[in-house]
């Protein structure tokens, strides 16, 4: 299976590196563009009998190493 793990700042964390992007876009004449936020993504390969199994073992991954808990979110996309 395939697991696509999405982690991004929470609502309210400076995100430093998303506001000199956005002061960017702006330079260049992109207006219109409200809260940008910066995240990261992992893409997977793991062994797994089925998908809820794949979910548990990767929300675990992030729980313990993958995204700092206290200042960001993750969203786990499993496809089989």
């Amino acid at each position: 299976m395939r697991a696509k793990v999405h982690i991004y700042p929470k609502p309210g964390v400076l995100d430093p590196q998303a506001k000199a992007v956005g002061n960017a876009l702006a330079g260049l004449g992109f207006d219109g563009i409200g809260e940008l936020r910066q995240g990261k993504l992992f893409e997977l390969e793991l062994e797994a009998s089925d998908a809820a199994s794949a979910r548990a073992r990767v929300e675990d991954m992030c729980e313990r190493l993958l995204a700092n808990t206290v200042i960001e979110n993750y969203r786990v996309e499993i496809e089989e």
